[in-house]
């Protein structure tokens, strides 16, 4: 076991698991000669040169094309996207071939790639660096949508969308990426997709988060423990698919349910989520399911950006005015 950052444990799943497996190609701008922008990937082509670790020319859709061809011909290329927001021009490569190849062939061939990208706002940087469109991807039909909160589970998501059979969009927080240590095996372990986590067990309502907002979720329910409110805490993990029977059973549970995420609220994870609640907890509900989020509008420069993220005392006034709620 080892103390590591989430980015370092991203390193670490790469580099145990191309030791497991020669098939996997990891390649995207800047992830070659100088490990990637992020450094996710330092190391990687020092060991296992430049035929297995290279850069990319600047071209978003060039790399989610090629691997389509890699991936249907054996290969596992695992392709980064240097920005979340830099990803925009793969989209037509990602929805009409990348999510459908399966279904296209009729299970004959299928593009198991993983296309890892860095996402969301808190570190001050510049437009199209900033933001969290996870729901977008979720959207698509035939892709798995993994967001990891922590070291632990960034290196076991990590490790099982590389062995998974299908296409994972692995969304990495970058304010998370060297805000925290925490142990982490040295051999591989996987974690499975598409099962959330119940981080703190409770009583009086249900809190479910993901990846970044994960920090203030935490610190939400630190703080109202004393004042005696018993939340449950569960982190998602994976988007898509959504642990339906995890959270379903914790709101019949608790009888009251709070949903924070960093994107825009329409159309939102949030959404999908309340409608998931109310129609397999309604009877069960002691206030109306809520969800909190970022606003509607692009991420503001780095001025603006305090007031654009969702705080923690946010978070803790809207569970008590769901705690004391009355109809």
């Amino acid at each position: 076991m080892k103390a590591l950052t989430l980015v370092q444990a991203v390193n670490d799943a790469l580099l145990v698991e191309m030791r497991l497996n020669p098939n996997i190609i990891v390649y995207g701008e800047d992830v070659g000669v100088e490990g990637g922008v992020f450094r996710a990937t330092t190391g990687l082509q020092k060991e296992f040169g430049d035929k297995r670790c290279f850069d990319s020319p600047l071209a978003e859709s060039a790399l989610a094309g090629t691997a389509v061809g890699m991936s249907v011909l054996g290969l596992k290329p695992v392709i980064e996207m240097q920005f979340s927001g830099f990803a925009w021009p793969a989209f037509n490569q990602i929805i009409s071939h990348v999510a459908r190849f399966r279904n296209r062939t009729r299970g004959a061939m299928t593009t198991d790639m993983v296309i890892r990208m860095p996402y969301g706002g808190g570190i001050r940087a510049l437009e199209h660096h900033s933001e969290s469109m996870e729901a977008i991807w979720a959207h698509i039909p035939g892709i798995k949508v993994v967001i990891p909160s922590n070291p632990y589970d960034a290196k076991g998501l990590l490790i099982a969308a590389m062995r998974h059979a299908d296409p994972v969009i692995f969304m990495e927080p970058k304010r998370l990426y060297r805000s925290i240590k925490q142990e982490v095996p040295d051999d591989a372990y996987t974690i499975e997709i598409g099962k959330a986590k119940i981080v703190t067990a409770g009583s009086d309502l249900t809190l479910l988060s993901y990846g970044a907002q994960m920090k203030e979720a935490v610190e939400a329910t630190f703080q109202l423990k004393t004042r005696g409110i018993s939340v449950e805490l569960i982190d998602l993990r994976t988007i898509s698919p959504i642990d339906k029977k995890t959270i379903i059973a914790s709101v019949k549970k608790t009888g009251r349910f709070l949903v924070v995420h960093e994107g825009p609220q329409s159309y939102g994870i949030g959404g999908e989520l309340v409608s998931t609640v109310t129609e397999n907890c309604f009877t069960d509900l002691f206030a109306p399911p809520a969800r909190m989020s970022s606003p509607d509008i692009t991420p503001p420069l780095p001025r603006g950006e305090r007031l654009y993220l969702i705080s923690t005392d946010m978070i803790v006034n809207k569970i008590m005015e769901l705690i004391n709620y009355r109809p």
